[in-house]
């Protein structure tokens, strides 16, 4: 190769890696005002080593060869490996999220055995708050079943910009409110607040000791993950009456997978061909309450019920109501039920409300908990970070969610509200389903792959 081949050789060498590296650098720039930090710009040095200084070794597992030594396919595969782990684990935070429907709560909408996926950007990501945490893991490890997160290092909320907000009636994923305190190595999952509530301080405490239970306190991000339908926004002032839903004084909107529990009396029994047909699953005709003359917790949909009820074998069916059940704001001044609960207003960011010790309840585990202030009440007063006050101003936007199962869904009803730093991001579609009643290959929901989820 002649001088003047080498140099334009070397020139057009140079002119692709200064093109690579300066579009490597604006995506990089773009990804950081996205972040809204500007530290992150420490990184702009790194791609500059990368492309042309090569003063560190970035990649300190990649094995360098020298010039024809034979290649290591052990080291080829491992750099492969890192590399696709560190591409998952940003998809993973910041872009969308695999999750599946491990429970009853909004079927007929997302049946159990659901895979879905979770948009992050659908309502903007959450920068995590505790990094340090073991890669596409989310609080526990799969067999060792350990706490998969490190706090040494913790963020405060910041959520990143996304294409839209929560609006009244989408589905959202979100992190637990109640999870904050978990009962680590009891058999089965249980609320801690609620355990506790109900067995009282006292004995719930001596419960703990003598079954030698351990209590794990986690951050909001590695809180456990539920999937409910936003019923209320921010402002709004919901209620419901006998079961049925009411939105700012106006009746709610209703969906076809959306279900209660009905007492069906019957001439003659069904089979459960005949009521499987009708959409119920083997979990329903289970929990259904089957006696001799019907069913006394039989769960239908609107399309169901109407079905059902056209049957000559029924001689009647009627909607179920709960009376007495432990609902938030847990307190003798509001003695609601789910089926008649309200009415209740969601609190919304920088509004102020009136607070005294009869409505506290509503608020306290938001001044608290959610908002990290001090909260006392002495001879009647209350107190905020030692201050005597009469009202309050909320940091933070709140939403009320429920189930479409709205006999069978453990929400917002039993808890209350869901702060916005607890949001995760909407459910997209559902990319694979699986009915655990049934085998392969029967067990396969091949109509609902790739469903987009309303």
């Amino acid at each position: 190769m002649s001088r003047q081949e080498y140099a334009k050789s070397f020139r057009d060498a140079t002119t692709g890696k200064k093109i690579r590296y300066a579009i490597a650098s604006v995506i990089y720039i773009l990804f950081i005002i996205w972040l809204r930090s500007p530290l992150w710009l420490v990184g702009l040095l790194v791609i500059f080593d990368l492309y042309f200084t090569k003063k560190v070794k970035w990649a300190f597992w990649k094995k360098r060869y020298k010039e024809g030594e034979k290649r290591n396919i052990l080291y080829e595969w491992l750099d492969a490996g890192i590399f696709a782990l560190i591409v998952a684990t940003i998809v993973r935070t910041f872009f969308l999220e695999a999750y599946v429907i491990p429970t009853s709560s909004m079927e007929k909408s997302m049946l159990v055995g659901d895979y879905l996926f979770v948009s992050k950007v659908a309502y903007g990501p959450k920068v995590p708050n505790t990094p340090l945490a073991i890669p596409l893991v989310h609080n526990q490890t799969p067999l060792l079943k350990i706490e998969s997160y490190s706090e040494l290092i913790t963020l405060p909320y910041k959520r990143l910009a996304g294409f839209g907000k929560i609006k009244r009636n989408n589905t959202v994923v979100f992190n637990f409110p109640n999870g904050d305190t978990i009962i680590k190595n009891h058999p089965e999952y249980i609320d801690y607040h609620q355990t506790k509530r109900s067995m009282g301080e006292k004995h719930f405490n001596e419960w703990i000791q003598r079954n030698r239970y351990e209590l794990i306190a986690r951050p909001v991000d590695k809180k456990d993950n539920y999937v409910k339908r936003c019923v209320a926004i921010p402002g709004d002032s919901l209620q419901i009456k006998h079961s049925k839903l009411y939105i700012n004084g106006q009746p709610a909107e209703t969906f076809p997978g959306q279900e209660y529990s009905y007492t069906v009396v019957l001439k003659e029994q069904l089979s459960d061909k005949a009521l499987s047909q009708l959409g119920l699953s083997m979990e329903d005709l289970r929990n259904a309450g089957k006696n001799q003359g019907g069913y006394s917790n039989l769960v239908l949909t609107q399309k169901a019920y109407e079905a059902l009820k056209s049957s000559p074998s029924v001689v009647s069916i009627t909607r179920n109501e709960s009376y007495g059940d432990d609902c938030f704001p847990f307190s003798d001044n509001y003695p609601w039920t789910i089926d008649n609960y309200g009415p209740l207003w969601i609190p919304t960011k920088g509004a102020t409300v009136d607070i005294d010790t009869a409505n506290i309840c509503l608020y306290q585990r938001i001044i608290q908990a959610y908002e990290g202030n001090a909260l006392a009440i002495k001879d009647g007063k209350i107190y905020i970070n030692g201050v005597q006050t009469s009202t309050y101003t909320f940091k933070m936007d709140y939403y009320f969610m429920m189930g479409d199962n709205r006999h069978g869904s453990y929400d917002s009803r039993m808890w209350g509200f869901v702060p916005e730093d607890h949001v995760v991001g909407k459910p997209s579609f559902i990319w694979f389903s699986s009915n655990k009643d049934k085998k392969f290959p029967m067990n396969i929901r091949w109509k609902r792959m790739f469903n987009s989820i309303k």
